[in-house]
């Protein structure tokens, strides 16, 4: 199937790549002629396992890149991947999905067969029929359901996992206005849908809109019970872990995200979760439980430092960051609680000296008046150290050696397996 793509972010570049690998004829349509230059030289513009090698093999081949609307006359099914930035009330700022639709309709005027235009990116209840259709239609002339077919496709990527994500789903969630527009994307999923393991859920538009939401608003809401049942376990004393472990062997409940830490970030969890708040509130209801998830979830970073400070007087003290990103396996610092970290740490006049295996350029591109030391290697953030904080779980951290630090002294924030026995104190965040 020929297939194009509006837009070569996280989601973009990675379906791209995902959808060549499968056997489709992929164009990805981007604005950033430097982004379109990296994918047609057959490399990746984003870190990401797993994607690397998918667009060193397809790039410039059955995937290209271009800046130019007009190549989608030349497929049969358009995925708009484009940013939906967090407005400062929590709402989605809608802007780019607009331009694209608009500029997605102004192509298809002179398309005279039929296309489906499916929104990938996540959008509240609405967005697609009554933002995106009418759009289309004004631009290109042709009605939604007589020449071009809207659907609504909901992505569950994982940053770090994304591409065995895509490719190994535990469900395909499907919300279309037409049966002509479910066939054809049950067509493209086939070799995906073929698998025992995954679940095709065919729903209208808004459902499928909302599904997105509502699985990441569970899913944030156990981490922030997990998180607070935690906290409650280190007041008793008591291992919460252990506690958890158990827990999570009932079958109603399951094992997945029972990790006490210092909580979700990243670009999905944070902007979902407010974006829902925030739709909610428009429509008349007030979704206490989801502040209380957020509220919950903001509150650990300070309690990291405030549990550090029972053991370190952090004026002037070195005290080493390991871990920048929000979760391993990705260089997205995007509110990563590491970030939170370092600011609170600052703000009582600590000198942190800060380590990651792939995102330090992120931090220092994105905050350059953060004023940390940066480290080439964790153990040369620990040389001298007053005090370390453990913030993001990469593997590298397992088994590290303390030896060079001034006072060993480790709060974890992820429960990462080191020697404890090595130290002079060890704290868990909430265990």
């Amino acid at each position: 199937m020929h297939v194009s793509i509006i837009g070569s972010g996280y989601v973009g570049t990675t379906i791209a790549a995902c959808l060549a690998d499968l056997g489709h004829e992929v164009v990805n349509v981007e604005i950033d002629e430097g982004i379109v230059e990296t994918i047609n030289a057959g490399e990746a513009p984003i870190h990401e396992s797993g994607l690397e090698e998918r667009i060193a093999e397809h790039g410039g081949s059955s995937l290209r890149a271009t800046t130019d609307y007009a190549d989608v006359r030349e497929t049969d099914v358009t995925f708009l991947c484009l940013p939906t930035p967090q407005a400062e009330d929590g709402s989605l700022e809608l802007a780019p999905m607009r331009a694209g639709a608009e500029s997605l309709g102004r192509a298809l005027a002179e398309k005279d067969d039929d296309h489906l235009v499916v929104v990938k990116s996540t959008v509240l209840p609405g967005t697609t029929e009554e933002v995106v259709g009418p759009l289309l239609e004004a631009e290109s002339g042709t009605q939604v359901g007589d020449g071009i077919e809207l659907a609504m496709n909901p992505e569950f990527l994982r940053m770090g996992t994304a591409v065995q994500d895509f490719l190994e789903p535990d469900k395909v969630v499907v919300g279309t206005t037409s049966e002509g527009a479910a066939a054809t994307l049950r067509e493209l999923y086939d070799p995906i849908l073929s698998r025992e393991e995954t679940d095709l859920v065919e729903t209208d538009v808004r459902e499928a809109e909302l599904i997105k939401y509502a699985n990441n608003a569970f899913l944030a809401s156990k981490v922030s019970l997990v998180n607070e049942l935690g906290n409650v376990a280190k007041a008793y004393g008591a291992d919460a872990y252990e506690v958890l472990e158990a827990v999570g062997l009932d079958d109603r409940i399951s094992s997945q995200f029972m990790r006490s830490g210092l909580g979700w970030g990243g670009s999905c969890f944070p902007k979902d979760v407010d974006a829902l708040r925030a739709g909610a509130r428009e429509q008349g209801y007030d979704p206490e439980l989801l502040d209380a998830v957020v509220a919950v979830n903001d509150a650990q970073p300070r309690r990291l430092v405030d549990l550090l400070e029972n053991y370190v007087s952090l004026e002037g003290a070195r005290i080493a960051v390991l871990g920048l990103s929000f979760k391993p396996g990705t260089d997205d610092i995007r509110k990563s609680r590491a970030l939170d970290v370092l600011d609170y740490l600052l703000e009582r006049g600590a000198r942190p000296v800060a380590y990651d295996p792939v995102a330090v350029e992120n931090v220092r591109e994105k905050h350059p008046g953060l004023e940390v030391e940066y480290a080439d290697s964790a153990a040369a953030a620990l040389e001298g150290a007053d005090g370390a904080v453990v913030a993001t779980d990469w593997p590298e951290f397992d088994d590290l050696a303390f030896d060079g630090m001034a006072q060993r002294i480790v709060v974890d924030g992820r429960r990462v397996d080191i020697d404890r026995d090595a130290l002079e104190v060890y704290e868990g965040l909430t265990w």
